[in-house]
C-alpha cells in the first residue's frame, strides 16, 4: 500500500519533445527532488532525448548525478569561496556571480551569470571591465542570465537581455553563448534573430517535466477505514468527531510531502479572500485534504501522520474501500512517492 505517482509516459515523453522542438539547445534542469520525479529517473529522460547538458542545483546534486548522466553537469548556484570542495569531474561546469569567484576557478570550466532584475546574484555592470583579465585563467561556456517570472511593471524580458548583451559587447567580452531562464519560445527566437552569432539556451525546468498535468497523477491507497458516530473521540488528540462517518486512513503523510505547502504570491481580492477563510478555518482543526473521494477533496480529520493521513468522509459519502486509490493534488516539487508507475 503506498503514495504512487502514475506517469502516462507516451503523453509525458510527446510533451518533452514539443518543448525541445520550442527551445532549440535546451539544457534541461534536474534539481532538488527531481522535480518529484527523482534525479535518476530525469537523468534517464534527458539522456533518451539526447542533451548534451544537464543543469542541477548544487554540487552536491552533480555529485550523485554524475554516475547517471555522461554528459555535461551545470551548477546552478554560483560558486562561492571558502565552499566545501565536492569531487568533481571536468564535464561539470560552474556558475559564478563575481569577479572575485572567477578568479577562483582558475582552470575551470565556468558561466559567468549577470544581475538581472531579479536582484537575486550576478555580475554588475559596473565589475565587466574587470572581467578581461579574470577570464582569461577559466574556460568560459558562457554567460547567463536568470530573469523573473513575472513583470508586474510592464517590462519586457528580451529588452533586458538585450541590454546586457550590449552592455557585454560594448565591454569587449565573448558572445559565443548565453544561458537564459524563464523567456518564452517567441521571445528566444527574437532574441536569435537579432543576435544571430550568439547561441541561445534556455535552462528549463519546470515547463519541461511538469507542463502537461494531465500526465501524471499521484494516488494514496486505502489502509483502513473506521466507521465512527459523532461525538466519538479518536486520533493522536483524542478530538470528537463533528458527525456520523468515515475515518480513512490513506498512503500518504510528512515524509512525503502531504500538508507541507509552500508560500505563494497572491494577487487580486478573492485569492486574498480565500487564504484568509483558509487561515480562518485551520484555526478551528479544519484544514482541507489534497485527497479526492466522490468527486470532492476531503477534510483531514487531524493533522497528517508521518506515512498515512487520515480523512474524515461524511455518511452521505460511500464508504471507501481498503485497497481503492485516492486521487491525491499535491506539488511535484515537494513530494517524495514510494513507487512510480509507468502506465
Amino acid at each position: 500500500m503506498a503514495l504512487t505517482l502514475y506517469v502516462d509516459t507516451t503523453r509525458w515523453r510527446a510533451h518533452h519533445k514539443q518543448v525541445l522542438e520550442q527551445f532549440p539547445g535546451l539544457v534541461p534542469v534536474c534539481k532538488g527532488n527531481g522535480y518529484g520525479f527523482g534525479h535518476e529517473r530525469l537523468a534517464d529522460e534527458a539522456t533518451r532525448f539526447g542533451s548534451d547538458m544537464l543543469a542541477v542545483g548544487t554540487t552536491y546534486e552533480a555529485a550523485r548525478i554524475k554516475d547517471w548522466f555522461s554528459g555535461d553537469l551545470l551548477v546552478l548556484t554560483p560558486f562561492r569561496r571558502g565552499e566545501e570542495p565536492v569531487p568533481l569531474p571536468d564535464r561539470v561546469i560552474r556558475s559564478v556571480s563575481s569577479v572575485e569567484g572567477v578568479h577562483g576557478l582558475v582552470g575551470a570550466r565556468v558561466v559567468i551569470e549577470v544581475m538581472s532584475s531579479m536582484k537575486r546574484h550576478g555580475v554588475s555592470e559596473q565589475e565587466l571591465g574587470q572581467l578581461h583579465a579574470a577570464i582569461e585563467d577559466v574556460r568560459l561556456e558562457g554567460f547567463g542570465i536568470h530573469l523573473p517570472l513575472d513583470r508586474t511593471d510592464g517590462s519586457d524580458a528580451v529588452e533586458e537581455v538585450i541590454q546586457w548583451m550590449d552592455r557585454l559587447r560594448a565591454a569587449r567580452l565573448p558572445l559565443h553563448t548565453m544561458f537564459v531562464s524563464h523567456l518564452s519560445a517567441q521571445e528566444l527566437a527574437r532574441l536569435q534573430q537579432q543576435f544571430p552569432q550568439t547561441r541561445f539556451r534556455a535552462r528549463i525546468g519546470t515547463r519541461l517535466w511538469l507542463g502537461d498535468h494531465d500526465a501524471t497523477e499521484y494516488r494514496g491507497s486505502v489502509l483502513d477505514v473506521t466507521r465512527v458516530a459523532k461525538g466519538e473521540r479518536f486520533g493522536y488528540r483524542q478530538q470528537k468527531t463533528a458527525s456520523d462517518g468515515y475515518l480513512v486512513v490513506v498512503a500518504g503523510g510528512t515524509s512525503h510531502g502531504v500538508g507541507l505547502e509552500a508560500p505563494k504570491a497572491l494577487h487580486g481580492v478573492m485569492p486574498r479572500a480565500k487564504g484568509v477563510a483558509r487561515a480562518g478555518l485551520a484555526t478551528v482543526n479544519r484544514n482541507l485534504a489534497p485527497f479526492v473521494w466522490a468527486g470532492k477533496q476531503r477534510w483531514f480529520a487531524e493533522p497528517p501522520h508521518m506515512q498515512v493521513s487520515i480523512l474524515f468522509v461524511p455518511s452521505d459519502a460511500p464508504e471507501p474501500k481498503v485497497g481503492e486509490e485516492l486521487v491525491a493534488h499535491l506539488r511535484h516539487t515537494t513530494t517524495q512517492f514510494d513507487r512510480l508507475v509507468d502506465r
